[in-house]
């Protein structure tokens, strides 16, 4: 079930995400479509800007133009304000600008005078005007043609990139809101699984006290002496059980240990509790790998991931545990040849809850992860898993300096 559970997250992030993209892109394309007629409608104003131009021209060299008509195209011309303007000549001389940001304002006793720091900045967004399709060809007959050039007004510009704008400042609200939501969950399952930790230890607490009474009671009754040391080793380890609960959650206090020591013993308990069709192997490193860590936790980690490698060959195979010194780090490989972890549940068997089996509340690797990243400052990750031929468990603690 709880497989499933991250089986359905992970499909619901990937329906949410494309969904996501969907709707960006429904109103990217509305936004685009807007731009696009706001730059038709303003290519059909310089289209009149031009008309009026000509029939200026024409109406001066007619005798019997009239000065009403002609006012009307001049109002036409005073009448674009917001999007700038050049006319310029067959030879590509500037004859008139409008609605341009000039470096130096113009002097109003001479309003045709153009200084020279002015004409260059003109003749430079001249240059750049050339090169787009914002170019309206004026044919004047006899007097040759004239060239419009006009720029995007700034409405339109700020309208093509608003809905970047808007889907960046979008984009980065839902990532601020899914690391928050993120946060609180992760913050709440610990609460609970520490909370769960603590209680189980706090539940064992009791029959164990009273089997190590049962333990004594049973050797004055005459039992056989081999047979209450083996029981009451196992009343012993369920007490340090017990005791590896309890300490999730706060702070273990850490001392200087030998790693390849730790997982010695760990291996060594783990033997004697498994099929005997399953070769269980260690492989310590030829040097001491002194680290600070707890040892009754860090046994209990590679313990629970040797118990995994165990289940996943369903009775027979073999484990290796290596211990070796890598950048740094002392690690420790603890590797099967079991079914394997396919790849997409590779991120999501360290979450709280996953597990493939049909019994177990798939705690122990969510608890591993916290003992050796949390209270350790290492790392355990899936080095290589392939189904059908085993996987291998990495466990990096820091080496001590």
């Amino acid at each position: 079930m709880s497989r499933n559970i991250y089986e359905i997250r992970r499909y619901g992030t990937i329906i949410f995400m494309v969904v996501s993209l969907a709707v960006v892109g429904v109103f990217l394309y509305y936004s685009d479509s807007l731009v696009n007629d706001l730059s038709e409608q303003e290519r059909s104003r310089m289209q009149i800007w031009a008309d009026a131009t000509r029939e200026i021209v024409r109406s001066s060299a007619d005798d019997g133009g009239g000065t009403s008509s002609i006012d009307f195209l001049l109002s036409i011309i005073e009448g674009n304000r917001n999007i700038p303007v050049l006319l310029t000549d067959d030879a590509g001389n500037i004859m008139m600008h409008r609605n341009f940001r000039l470096p130096e304002p113009i002097d109003s006793a001479s309003p045709l005078f153009i200084s020279e720091k002015n004409l260059s900045f003109l003749r430079d967004k001249l240059a750049k005007m050339r090169h787009t399709p914002n170019v309206i060809k004026i044919d004047m007959d006899d007097d040759g043609c004239q060239y419009l050039y006009y720029e995007d007004s700034r409405l339109l510009k700020a309208l093509s990139y608003y809905p970047y704008i808007q889907v960046v400042v979008l984009m980065a609200f839902i990532l601020i809101v899914y690391y928050a939501v993120s946060s609180t969950q992760r913050a709440e399952q610990n609460k609970v699984w520490v909370g769960l930790s603590k209680e189980t230890a706090h539940q064992l607490g009791t029959p164990i006290s009273s089997l190590l009474a049962w333990m004594e009671l049973l050797e004055d009754m005459g039992v056989d002496k081999d047979t209450v040391a083996e029981m009451n080793k196992d009343v012993k380890r369920l007490s340090t059980i017990a005791s590896r609960f309890s300490k999730i959650g706060s702070r273990p206090s850490m001392d200087d240990e030998d790693l390849n020591e730790v997982a010695i013993r760990s291996a060594e308990y783990m033997s004697t509790r498994i099929s005997k069709r399953i070769n269980l192997t260690i492989m310590p490193s030829h040097t001491p790998l002194p680290v600070r860590l707890s040892a009754p936790l860090t046994e209990w980690v590679m313990e629970n991931l040797i118990k995994n490698a165990v289940d996943a060959m369903e009775g027979s195979g073999s484990i290796t545990v290596k211990v070796y010194a890598e950048k740094g780090n002392a690690v420790v490989d603890i590797s099967d040849t079991g079914k394997g972890i396919s790849r997409k549940h590779q991120k999501t068997i360290f979450n709280p809850g996953f597990t493939t089996k049909k019994r177990g509340w798939g705690l122990g690797l969510t608890l591993a992860k916290r003992i050796v990243e949390e209270y350790h400052e290492g790392h355990i990750y899936v080095k290589q898993s392939e189904p059908g031929v085993g996987t291998t468990f990495t466990i990096e603690i820091p080496l001590k300096s």
